[in-house]
């Protein structure tokens, strides 16, 4: 080599490994490291990290926590450092304004495979028996049958957490329904009542959404809102439209998106259906599986799936 090359090359790769500022950017991590990936109080979202979880770990060599925390304070951690990774994200548009496009600390990681639909549901028996009940108009005419004690002369829709995406209370109201918004406090709530009132032919009005492993065992018939338009729910508190088909995405912090190296690709790549998360959430829910035992079974049997979701 000629002398002065040497030199000469050091010096193309110092000014090409700097940004315009000068300052060099923080070195992505390759493999090892944390990743916090944030639990949402629904066991379909918990199949979904446990399956990322168990990948990141046994395949990437990262060490994951898991954060459990509802939707909006799962947003809040991305800001905080308390989160990277949101696997299940719901629409929630004013967070996705006040985090993405305004503070600028969290971005999109793109779809993860699962189709969300919310709504309002009776078991099966019921729309048997009461055809015309499935219409919204017609649920004033039946509202005495979902009296309770907590609803007294109005029919009660019982909802689950508080923090879970509703405008049941809008619908309510601008609808003008006989009705109560109840809620019950969990999605074990919601899936022991819906299982009573199929076994008992109890009358039940309920909050419900998919992907849900317990549609496979029970059988449950969505009440026709009136039908979602875009823009009909921009105003929470002027709702009176059936909620939107649902995309759901992944959310992670603008710092692990920058950062992440592998742990990153691998969120990024991840996406699978509603069958494959009802496998794992039932594993959970119905055999007695731990969320890691659950992902392990899926991921040894699934090998041709989540091989295309590893980084290159």
């Amino acid at each position: 080599m000629r002398p002065g090359t040497a030199l000469a090359a050091l010096l193309l790769l110092s000014s090409c490994s700097l940004p315009s500022s000068g300052v060099p950017d923080p070195a992505p991590a390759e493999t090892g490291g944390t990743v916090k990936i944030a639990v949402n109080p629904w066991v379909g979202y918990e199949a979904s990290a446990a399956v990322l979880g168990e990948l990141l770990e046994r395949e990437l060599g990262y060490t994951v926590e898991t954060v459990e925390l509802n939707e909006a304070q799962s947003w809040e951690g991305l800001e905080k450092g308390t989160v990277d990774v949101i696997i299940e994200n719901w629409g929630r548009e004013a967070e996705k304004k006040t985090y993405i496009e305004e503070k600028k600390v969290a971005v999109s990681a793109g779809r993860n495979g699962n189709r969300g639909v919310i709504g309002w549901y009776v078991p099966q028996w019921m729309a048997e028996k009461y055809p015309d009940i499935t219409d919204w108009r017609n649920l004033n005419k039946y509202a005495p049958l979902f009296r309770t004690g907590k609803t007294g002369d109005l029919g009660q829709v019982l909802d689950g957490d508080p923090s879970y995406v509703t405008n049941d209370e809008a619908l309510v109201r601008n609808l003008d329904l006989d009705y109560k918004v109840v809620y019950s406090g969990s999605e074990d709530a919601l899936i022991k009542a819906a299982r009573r009132a199929t076994e008992k032919r109890e009358p039940l009005l309920l909050y419900f959404y998919e992907p849900q492993w317990l549609f496979s065992q029970v059988k449950l018939v969505k009440i026709n809102l009136p039908p979602y338009a875009i823009g009909c729910d921009a105003d929470p508190k002027k709702v009176s439209c059936d909620y939107p088909p649902y995309l759901l995405d992944k959310i992670v912090s603008r710092r692990f998106a920058d950062t992440g190296g592998k742990a990153y690709e691998l969120v990024r790549n991840f996406s699978w259906t509603n069958e494959q998360q009802n496998a794992v959430a039932s594993d959970i829910a119905q055999k007695g599986l731990t969320a890691e035992q659950a992902a392990a079974k899926w991921i040894d049997a699934n090998q041709i799936v989540w091989k295309d979701w590893m980084p290159r």
